[in-house]
């Protein structure tokens, strides 16, 4: 039989593990039920308290697909099935849960009484960001590894973006409808300006703490369960500033006091035990 008589050969179908996909699943369905809401919310007028419990419902689900976004990748890497195919569906996930959706929210729940040309344009910088973000770390994560090679992020990760975005909206949404409280212009203006330097921050260079390394074999994750405990109570005390203060925390961690600490100091801050020597670096590696 010649070559060009052969049948058609197809490439191997990839692994799929069931468990992790299923959570990410989760994240999937998460975003586009947020997407949903918002656009039910979009059917009342702007600023309408019935606009904003729709918009209210939808962070709610974007934080319920930071939990399952949170959960997959752990769950994998502890199954040993963490691959190609996980990441790529990862992505997609967050491109809905964590790019479209937020964009939307913000465009229409807290920069709605702006010129359109700013809301929209602060919503699409959000997204192309965001996508650009994913597409980058899908590219690094499939190089091949250096030595020593840090697991930190480079630029804020998309869900933590995401987080401190939708987070920062419910505030705002919470403070406008239950307790009252107007917001000048110009603080919509100055707040659109903290969601472009988010954006901008998925495509930076700053280092993040990835937080890949703890387990329960560490030694230093007694202090992790007891600062997850207090984020827990601080949920449940001040549900409506809670998320805000430590996504943004997270943020500012990264951006402003991180590059100023010893590794010491970031190891014991970051619960990492990994054997590092302890002078300076001014350049951290690539995750």
């Amino acid at each position: 039989m010649s070559k060009n008589n052969q049948p058609p050969v197809y490439p191997d179908e990839p692994r799929i593990p069931i468990l992790p996909n299923m959570l990410t699943a989760g994240n999937l369905l998460c975003g586009f039920f947020a997407i949903l809401t918002i656009f039910k919310g979009m059917a009342f007028e702007d600023g309408s308290v019935q606009a904003f419990d729709y918009y209210q419902q939808a962070t709610y689900l974007i934080f319920a697909a930071c939990i399952f976004d949170l959960l997959d990748g752990r769950v994998a890497r502890m199954c040993k099935a963490d691959g190609p195919f996980g990441r790529e569906f990862d992505s997609i996930a967050d491109v809905i849960s964590f790019g479209v959706a937020p964009a939307m929210l913000l465009s229409r729940a807290v920069l709605f009484d702006l010129p359109d040309a700013f809301g929209m344009g602060i919503g699409v910088l959000y997204l192309l960001c965001a996508s650009l973000r994913l597409a980058r770390f899908n590219c690094m994560a499939a190089a091949p590894k250096k030595p020593n090679q840090s697991m930190d992020f480079v630029g804020l990760p998309v869900p933590m973006a995401a987080g401190a975005v939708v987070s920062t909206m419910y505030l705002v949404i919470d403070v406008t409808t239950h307790h009252n409280l107007i917001i000048d212009t110009p603080w919509l203006y100055v707040m659109g300006g903290m969601m472009a330097l988010v954006s901008l921050l998925m495509m930076s260079r700053v280092i993040y703490p990835s937080f890949k390394h703890i387990n329960f074999e560490k030694r230093g994750t007694i202090t992790a369960i007891l600062l997850f405990a207090a984020a827990i109570c601080a949920f449940v005390c001040l549900p409506w500033i809670a998320p805000a203060i430590i996504f943004l925390c997270y943020l500012g961690y990264g951006l402003i006091v991180r590059p100023f600490l010893t590794r010491r100091l970031r190891r014991i801050i970051e619960v990492d035990d990994s054997e590092e020597d302890d002078e300076d670096d001014t350049t951290p590696s690539n995750a």
